[in-house]
């Protein structure tokens, strides 16, 4: 809901960065990467309950995310590196509850496992319009320069690293976090299903 004005807030600053970064050789595929180490970086520091690293290490991460596709802009964006980014995001995604419920299975592993399955209705519901899209070649106006289309929800990108930071800071809080933001994300996942039905029909 959130990442199209995110996305507008941020772009001047995130496209200098692309720039200077482009300039020096780094690659939008070796930031993907990096992003992504540092995401599983996330995961552990959490999974150790060592929770402030652990917000940072997100951070540095979800920067690297903004910061791989503006530099794609800046050289030449490839199929390749689309489908990367978005494999590895989704699999960040999937770390961090689950490095939750590694530190305190006791209290936290059905929220984790809830949440879990709440992200896999949102991804699934999102990979399969963005499938029937580009065969259609149905383009998003709102997302022009995503790899994909992008169908946006009530849970995008800067819902999810919100509800991530707010478990790090306040990890005691962790379950009640994990079922709101599934109930969110079950309300998203139907939402698409529906837009869906009704787009393809």
């Amino acid at each position: 809901m959130l990442d199209r004005f995110a996305t507008a807030l941020l772009r001047p600053l995130v496209n200098a960065a692309a720039r200077v970064l482009a300039h020096a050789g780094v690659s939008a595929n070796g930031l993907t990467i990096l992003g992504f180490g540092m995401g599983i970086g996330a995961a552990l520091s959490i999974a150790l309950d060592a929770y402030l690293s652990g917000t940072a290490l997100i951070l540095l991460s979800r920067l690297c995310d903004a910061l791989d596709g503006a530099v794609a802009r800046q050289t030449q964006p490839t199929d390749a590196g689309g489908f990367l980014d978005i494999a590895l995001d989704f699999l960040f995604y999937a770390f961090i509850p689950l490095a939750f419920a590694v530190a305190n299975p006791e209290t936290r592993a059905l929220p984790a496992a809830v949440l879990l399955a709440a992200f896999m209705g949102t991804s699934s519901s999102f990979l399969a319009f963005a499938t029937l899209a580009a065969k259609r070649g149905m383009t998003s106006h709102a997302f022009p320069d995503k790899s994909i289309y992008f169908l946006g929800g009530l849970t995008e990108a800067t819902e999810t690293l919100a509800v991530f930071l707010a478990m790090c800071l306040w990890p005691a809080y962790f379950a009640p976090l994990a079922y709101g933001f599934a109930l969110l994300c079950g309300i998203t996942t139907a939402s698409r299903i529906w837009w869906g039905w009704r787009a393809f029909q």
